[in-house]
């Protein structure tokens, strides 16, 4: 597969500004579009769209296949407006539901619309069904997990469902022409994107929400007990970083049970990315190698064991169903030889992050040795901001000498002098070998910790950041289109990298 030499910027749509406390699809989403455009720059990345639930994180949500109803372009009455620099996801929740319910009914009594509407819930059928009548069943619950619902829904008794979706036809219709409203909303951002050659990156996490429509409809693919309590669970053994490792709380897959049934689900997930985005960033990508098994009732990941995924035979029937698709790994972290091995199978592109090349030792990834097939970062929406993380707020090392050793080292390599130091760290991300190149944006407005998107391990707070235009330096996107010129990124129509 060919790989363009580009550059691009990573932003989740909740950051942009907007009217209602959050970011959406509408008027800032298609500005956003032009920046990049002005910029030289052919790559928007963005985080994972779903409806979210625990902890408002886009890798956490309620279906892989829906999307989020707060993203919705809608219109408000007057003063009807939460101007916030940050997004109070409780605040925006109780101010935006009326607005987007109102938008719903209108799209269901618009019969203009209605041969649309009949349509996409036709393309819609193998998933909307299922996840409208979850979350109408959920809001009849008080917002309770699907498996502390009665036993009768929690297991989908056919009666039981069938008598649920007659009385709850008005919430399952709102419901279905929310997603109607966004695939529309999001259809007509794709357009745009392709009409300004920009090309759209989305992130599949490899684990779904416990509490989700995907594992309320296919228990058999996950290791549930029979009342649908976790048998097990997802997240990494402890390490350097963490004496306890990190509990995710995601069910894991039963993977016979997957490969029985033709990794069906799993392809229909990723044909389903691959008709809103250009290329996918597939989340913990070393899980599909190997994972991490917890006890489903374990406090802390430190008493689990390595289990083995599905290997290259699950890629293998992704590739005879959807042919050579746009995947990149993320290979972050201690990746063993078998990780990297299954990635070379695929023929993915790993990821490269300069927060990680200035360790001390001779562990890190030094710049100058970053592979060509690869994606290189100055940091993640994991990472701290590169403003933040040069002022040391969170070291890459525990130690706090290592800390300073590293930073100086990378002053020393980068040259930053008095120059300021995210646009030397930038610059090193444009001029390295790496195919791809995506700076988080955060980066590009010098911000500081306060900034950043998500800290690991920290359970409120994260996702939260927004941009206002007045944040945007006068020369940003001046400067951005001279590195990718000058580094062969302008997304004008570069030679192009052949792996």
């Amino acid at each position: 597969m060919t790989w363009p030499r580009r550059a691009g910027v990573l932003l989740h749509p909740t950051s942009l500004p907007g009217p209602h406390g959050i970011g959406d699809l509408g008027v800032a989403a298609h500005r956003w579009l032009e920046t990049l455009a002005d910029a030289g720059l052919g790559l928007w990345q963005l985080l994972p769209l779903g409806p979210t639930g625990y902890g408002d994180s886009p890798y956490q949500v309620f279906s892989a296949f829906a999307g989020n109803p707060l993203l919705l372009a809608v219109e408000g009455d007057g003063d009807a407006t939460l101007p916030t620099r940050r997004a109070d996801f409780a605040r925006v929740l109780a101010h935006k539901r009326p607005l987007i319910a109102r938008a719903a009914q209108a799209a269901l009594h618009d019969a203009t619309r209605r041969e649309a509407f009949d349509a996409f819930r036709e393309a819609s059928r193998d998933w909307l069904p299922d996840f409208a009548l979850f979350m109408a069943l959920k809001d009849a619950h008080g917002g309770a997990p699907w498996h502390a619902w009665p036993r009768e829904y929690a297991l989908r008794d056919a009666s039981a469902l069938a008598n649920a979706s007659r009385r709850l036809a008005g919430s399952i219709a709102r419901i279905e022409a929310e997603q109607f409203l966004f695939a529309t909303q999001w259809r007509a951002l794709r357009e745009a994107a392709a009409a300004r050659g920009v090309q759209l990156m989305g992130d599949v996490p490899i684990y779904v929400a416990h509490d989700s429509a995907d594992v309320w409809t296919h228990r058999h693919l996950f290791r549930l007990h029979p009342d649908g309590r976790l048998r097990v669970q997802a997240g990494v053994p402890p390490d350097y970083f963490s004496a306890t490792g990190q509990l995710w709380g995601n069910p894991l897959y039963d993977w016979e049970a997957v490969r029985a049934d033709g990794y069906a689900w799993w392809i229909a997930r990723l044909r389903a990315a691959f008709a809103q985005f250009d290329i996918v960033r597939l989340d913990h990508f070393r899980g599909f190698a190997a994972y991490w098994e917890v006890a489903g009732d374990a406090t802390t990941a430190a008493d689990g064991q390595w289990q083995p995924g599905p290997g290259a035979a699950f890629f293998d029937a992704v590739h005879a169903a959807l042919g050579p698709v746009p995947i990149v790994a993320e290979n972050l972290g201690v990746i063993t030889p078998d990780v990297e091995a299954l990635r070379e199978h695929g023929g993915y592109p790993g990821m490269c992050v300069l927060q990680f090349a200035f360790a001390p030792g001779e562990g890190a990834l030094r710049p100058y040795a970053f592979p060509p097939h690869a994606v290189a970062y100055t940091g993640t929406h994991d990472n701290d901001t590169i403003v933040g993380w040069w002022s040391g707020a969170e070291a890459s090392t525990q130690d706090a000498a290592a800390a300073t050793a590293e930073r100086a080292f990378a002053a020393r390599y980068l040259d930053v002098r008095d120059a300021p130091k995210h646009w030397a760290m930038i610059r090193a991300a444009f001029a390295s070998a790496c195919h791809t190149a995506i700076v988080p944006w955060q980066d590009v407005l010098g911000l500081g910790s306060s900034a950043r998107m998500n800290q690991p391990g920290r359970a409120e707070g994260n996702w939260a950041f927004r941009f206002a235009w007045d944040d945007v330096p006068d020369d940003a996107v001046a400067r951005l289109r001279e590195l990718a010129t000058t580094y062969d990124r302008n997304a004008a129509g570069e030679p192009a990298v052949e792996r």
